[in-house]
């Protein structure tokens, strides 16, 4: 029996790197493909990449790029932004958006956060809600082991430390889970999408005999709010809301 199973996982770790030198090896033909400027086939390649469940920053930023390059608005953005969620704090990712965002035809200006709010939001975007929550679970710890001590020192001075100790842990906990169940609505509430229609007209209710709202142009990034049937509920930064056609922008967080 143990032979067997021996042998199955070497069999699955064989597998597995056959899988992932053969991703490697159609990343790399399409880095060689951008290099030689055959864009097109590049996109290909990064393509069959991804039709194989691989996801990476690099894989997305090189689309990105070879998008940028055939002057393809909404892609090239999309792509920038996948690897963006990807890695946020990348500055060439970053760079590259803002000239692709050039591209786009929408001039929306982003409605001002207030001070409360922006401290707020500052605080809990400083991690992710996986930190927030690894680091209440480590106060806790904590707040347990300083009561313990508590319980059993005899000493007054390191009783009453032990003691200060645990309800300060107490209080740090309860504010990193605070923070990391804030993180955690947040981030599953947050439904970002990008426009790859040429234009499209949003409209007031879902259906296309509604009052025309306002319209779009490929590239711009919107918030989805809702769902029903075909038709989405988007909202931009400035606060306008409407309802499209969901064949008409692309979810950024389908990995």
């Amino acid at each position: 029996m143990s032979m067997r199973v021996f042998r199955l996982t070497y069999l699955l770790i064989c597998f597995s790197a056959i899988a992932y030198g053969q991703h490697e090896d159609l990343f790399d033909k399409g880095v060689q493909a951008y290099n030689d400027g055959k864009y097109s086939e590049a996109i290909g390649y990064y393509e069959e990449v991804i039709k194989a469940g691989v996801h990476s920053e690099a894989l997305y930023f090189n689309l990105g790029n070879c998008y940028y390059k055939l002057n393809q608005t909404a892609p090239s953005i999309y792509y920038y932004e996948k690897a963006l969620l990807l890695d946020p704090d990348d500055s060439e990712i970053n760079n590259n958006l803002a000239f692709a965002k050039q591209m786009t035809l929408d001039a929306i200006e982003e409605l001002p956060q207030t001070g409360l709010a922006k401290i707020s939001s500052s605080i809990t975007n400083a991690m992710t809600y996986e930190q927030w929550g690894m680091g209440s679970i480590v106060f806790i710890f904590l707040a347990v082991f300083t009561f313990i001590l508590y319980y059993f020192l005899s000493n007054s001075n390191y009783k009453r430390i032990a003691l200060v100790g645990s309800m300060v842990s107490v209080l740090l906990g309860v504010i990193f889970f605070s923070f990391a169940y804030s993180g955690q609505q947040s981030y599953h509430s947050d439904q970002p999408a990008i426009v790859f229609a040429e234009k499209i007209i949003v409209r007031s209710e879902p259906n296309r005999r509604s009052e025309a709202v306002f319209e779009l142009h490929e590239g711009t990034k919107v918030q989805v709010l809702d769902k029903l049937e075909d038709w989405q509920k988007i909202q931009l930064i400035n606060g306008q809301e409407g309802w499209l056609p969901d064949t008409e922008i692309r979810l950024l967080k389908n990995f």
